[in-house]
Formats: structure tokens, C-alpha cells, sequence
């Protein structure tokens, strides 16, 4: 019993090799295999890359927490603080769209010319414009942090802030179970 069981996982794997073997310039090209964590990690990758803020990480997105937990009743929103709420997000994001399409666009030309051999003295309007409007984004995601702090009770943000922890620790020990929390 055990010689055919192995025999078929020899079989088995064997077929699986040929196959592999037989479609060798798409595995090569990185179409197979972890294909679905590859392209998990691109979309991570280009979210960065396309942020609009000064500062990449770090800076909690509360208004989003908060819509995410909208009617949970250890959270206790009143319709008051919703509305509030509503305004400073509606607010945030609106100057943030503004922002965005000149960040990226900026970003991109500023790409461009560097590759086409542009001298950075030559960038540097650019590159400061670019910064500017990187800044002015932060500084509307920290009033926004401000504000919405502003709107929520003290044991209404330590219950959001005990909420982020745990999604924290819940994501780290998913990255180590992985393998992706560096202890090697």
C-alpha cells in the first residue's frame, strides 16, 4: 500500500514537473507559482508609490477606521459626531483629490526628465514644487487626524486606538506566519 502511494506522489509530481518544464518562459517571466502574492505585492507597492502625502506611513487614516466600525455600539457614535465626521472626511478627501492628479503628474515629469538625462539643477523648481504639494497633503491628513480626534470622546478613540492595535497584531502574525517578520 505505502509502494503505490508512493509510487503515485512520484507520478503525480512528476506530471506536475513536465508541465512546469513545458510552459518555462512564462514561469521564467514570473507567471506562475506565487503569482497571487506577487501581484498582492505590487498593489502594496504601487499604493506607496502613489501616495500623496510627504510622509509614506505611519500616519493613521481615522475617518476610515471609523467608517469601518460606522455603527459598532462599543463605538457609541452619536448622529452628531457622524455628521461631524462625515464633514471632516468629506473635507480631507476633497482637498486630497485636488492635490493628488498635480503630485502625480509633477512625480511623473520630474520621472521622465531625470531618464532623459535632465541635470537636477535643472529639476529643482520642479522637485520643490513637487515637495510643496506633498507637504500641503500632510498637513491636510493632520488636520483631519486633529479634527477627528476633536469629535470623538476620550474612551471613544481608546476603544478605536485598542481596535488598531489589534488589527496591528493580527496583521504582524500574519506576516511572521509567512515568514516575513525578519527572525530567520
Amino acid at each position: 500500500m505505502i509502494k503505490k502511494l508512493a509510487l503515485t506522489s512520484i507520478a503525480a509530481l512528476s506530471l506536475i514537473m513536465v508541465t512546469a518544464q513545458a510552459e518555462g518562459p512564462k514561469c521564467g517571466g514570473g507567471k506562475c507559482g506565487t503569482g497571487m502574492m506577487k501581484k498582492a505585492n505590487m498593489v502594496k507597492k504601487n499604493k506607496r508609490m502613489h501616495s500623496p502625502f510627504l510622509i509614506k506611513h505611519g500616519l493613521p487614516h481615522y475617518t476610515k477606521m471609523i467608517m469601518k466600525s460606522w455603527d459598532d455600539p462599543k463605538l457609541a457614535l452619536t448622529q452628531e459626531q457622524k455628521t461631524k465626521l462625515l464633514e471632516v472626511r468629506k473635507e480631507t478627501i476633497g482637498s486630497i483629490a485636488a492635490l493628488k492628479p498635480q503630485i502625480m503628474s509633477l512625480t511623473k515629469t520630474i520621472v521622465q526628465a531625470s531618464k532623459a538625462g535632465t541635470k537636477a539643477s535643472e529639476l529643482k523648481t520642479k522637485v520643490e514644487k513637487l515637495a510643496a504639494l506633498e507637504a500641503e497633503a500632510t498637513m491636510t491628513h493632520l488636520k483631519c487626524i486633529d479634527n477627528t480626534k476633536a469629535v470623538l470622546k476620550p474612551e471613544q478613540f481608546a476603544y478605536l486606538m485598542e481596535k488598531r492595535k489589534a488589527q496591528q497584531k493580527m496583521k504582524k502574525g500574519m506576516k511572521c506566519a509567512s515568514g516575513k517578520c525578519g527572525s530567520k
